[in-house]
């Protein structure tokens, strides 16, 4: 969780804020089919509804008040992964700092699963 100190007040931003917001970013790049999060029961890569996909991302937090974000994703069949990842990356920096003021260190994609249609 980070804190932030004004004249007002002190203002707190959970975790689940972060996973939504980036969540949110990365489902919305072209190419990208959706969260996922791998089953610790039989290993099967599983694809997360809307309202779910914050558990396929890990936010770290560190004492500067900065973050690191990990995202897993599935990707559609024949698509650039390097451009994917590029895009993903700028988005989800932005609209995390855009949305909470906080200093996103770095973004780690993980391509979990390829779409095979």
């Amino acid at each position: 969780m980070i804190r932030m100190h004004t004249d007002l007040g002190q203002i707190a931003v959970d975790n689940a804020v972060y996973t939504n917001i980036a969540g949110y970013a990365a489902t919305n790049c072209f190419g990208v089919k959706g969260m996922v999060v791998r089953s610790v029961t039989d290993g099967l890569v599983h694809l997360l509804r809307r309202e779910a996909m914050g558990r396929g991302v890990k936010v770290t937090f560190f004492e500067n008040n900065q973050i690191a974000i990990d995202l897993h994703i599935m990707v559609d069949k024949g698509v650039n992964l390097s451009a994917i990842a590029s895009s993903i990356v700028s988005e989800v920096r932005y609209f995390v700092t855009k949305s909470t003021g906080t200093e996103v260190c770095a973004v780690n994609v993980f391509v979990d699963s390829i779409t095979v249609d």
